[in-house]
């Protein structure tokens, strides 16, 4: 086998040398990919030879791209972009939506890995990198279009996620009651639209996020804070890299936790961002990505009999980032149980009330929402928000954030199409015994 792998290694052709102007090399990369067939024997070596490429230039597509930073991409906007302006180097839309239609992730080639090869490297340059989390914390085109309708009824109904404006609370919802409020790419886009409208909405002055009622028989007539990442559309490859992994971190986890930015500010030393306090509601559970969210929330409330967990030996790849946040909760030992070793994390015991913050008895949630987030304005909107931005730059200064969200890039689009990925899927979830 290994010398069967040698031979093939040796009959590739030579991966090119790059000059360091991005035109030139740009002909020379697309010379190259497109005459060397995307054979399962070729493909490490032509994403060896990607990734050089992205190395020497993801700052210059970049700036490319975004008129020289004068224009503002979304990181799906980004991709899809340079996957025309840059032919053979990163997947078009259409090759993803193909590969979609495989529906089993274990069958796809694994173009996603450009895609997240790319970032990464967009990410790692300070510049580029600032520029694009800043173009990720700016409001959706979907919540900018439905700010008016929300502002004259104060309810709106996005499918994956409701929000609703309670005197100055604005509380969303997340509404995906077929699969138990578990995470996937449409539930999230609506979540994130959610907050947008929160963030957006003058008359609201701090958010909740809670889960929604479910039909489901085992929690008929309850509400479930969140069940985490849908492994059946995981595995049936419906869950996207860039839309979901990607643009769940850098816009709806990173809106709760910087809020949204100001155009005008992108390359500021200062942190200027138009936020709002969070408080979490847990009942049920939260798992996975629910946990997650927990970790960026200014405040977490639960039901008792509760608990929060990170499953992520049992799925095969990085927990968003649970692995910059978590520590500084519960410390870098529990983070470690809770990561490698799939801890539970009660409410009430002393490991879940560094997650948590308090335990409500059962009928008593709605008097401490309310209570909760009259103590969080107390001192006034402009003393708290002056003080969370405080917190923040202490704990998780910007170039924190990009660097870990590079490495982030890089090593889970890796994950996402280890074989490992699918063996854990196939073994804990069994996800041909279950429903799409």
């Amino acid at each position: 086998m290994e010398a069967a792998r040698q031979l093939n290694q040796s009959d590739l052709p030579a991966a090119p040398s790059f000059s360091g102007t991005l035109a030139p090399d740009a002909k020379t990369a697309t010379d190259f990919l497109s005459a060397t067939p995307d054979t399962p024997e070729a493909r490490e070596h032509l994403r060896d030879v990607k990734e050089a490429f992205f190395r020497r230039h993801a700052a210059a597509m970049y700036a490319d791209l975004t008129a020289n930073y004068t224009r503002s991409l979304r990181v799906s906007e980004l991709v899809y972009g340079a996957a025309e302006r840059f032919p053979f180097l990163l997947p078009t839309r259409a090759q993803i939506a193909a590969e979609r239609t495989l529906r089993r992730q274990s069958a796809k080639k694994g173009l996603e890995i450009d895609q997240g090869f790319f970032i990464a490297h967009v990410l790692a340059d300070a510049k580029a990198g600032n520029h694009l989390i800043q173009a990720m914390l700016l409001p959706k085109r979907e919540a900018e279009g439905r700010i008016g309708e929300f502002r004259q009824t104060g309810f709106v109904d996005l499918g994956g996620a409701t929000v609703e404006r309670k005197g100055r609370i604005g509380e969303v919802c997340l509404t995906n009651p077929k699969f138990i409020n578990a995470e996937d790419d449409a539930a999230m886009a609506a979540l994130e639209t959610g907050i947008d409208l929160v963030l957006l909405d003058e008359n609201i002055e701090v958010g909740v996020l809670r889960g929604g009622l479910l039909d489901h028989p085992k929690y008929k007539g309850r509400r479930v804070f969140n069940a985490g990442i849908n492994l059946t559309h995981l595995y049936y490859g419906q869950i996207s890299f860039v839309e979901f992994i990607l643009e769940r971190e850098l816009g709806l986890l990173n809106k709760i936790y910087r809020g949204h930015a100001r155009r005008t500010c992108w390359d500021a030393e200062i942190e200027d961002y138009a936020e709002k306090p969070w408080l979490a509601v847990v009942e049920s559970f939260a798992i996975g990505g629910g946990c997650q969210l927990l970790c960026v929330m200014d405040r977490v409330i639960a039901e008792p009999d509760t608990y929060f967990n990170l499953p992520a030996s049992k799925e095969g790849f990085i927990p968003g980032s649970a692995n910059l946040r978590l520590p500084r909760l519960a410390g870098i030992q529990n983070a470690r149980h809770g990561i490698f070793f799939e801890k539970k994390f009660h409410a009430g015991t002393p490991e879940g009330m560094m997650i948590c913050d308090e335990v409500v008895p059962t009928g008593q949630m709605e008097d401490a929402i309310a209570r909760n987030t009259a103590q969080m304005l107390r001192a006034g909107f402009m003393s708290t928000i002056s003080n969370r931005k405080a917190l923040r730059v202490g704990q998780e200064p910007l170039p924190t954030y990009r660097r870990y969200m590079a490495t982030y890039s890089r090593q889970q689009c890796l994950c996402m199409y280890d074989r490992a990925l699918i063996d854990n899927l196939e073994h804990s979830w069994q996800p041909q015994q279950r429903r799409m």
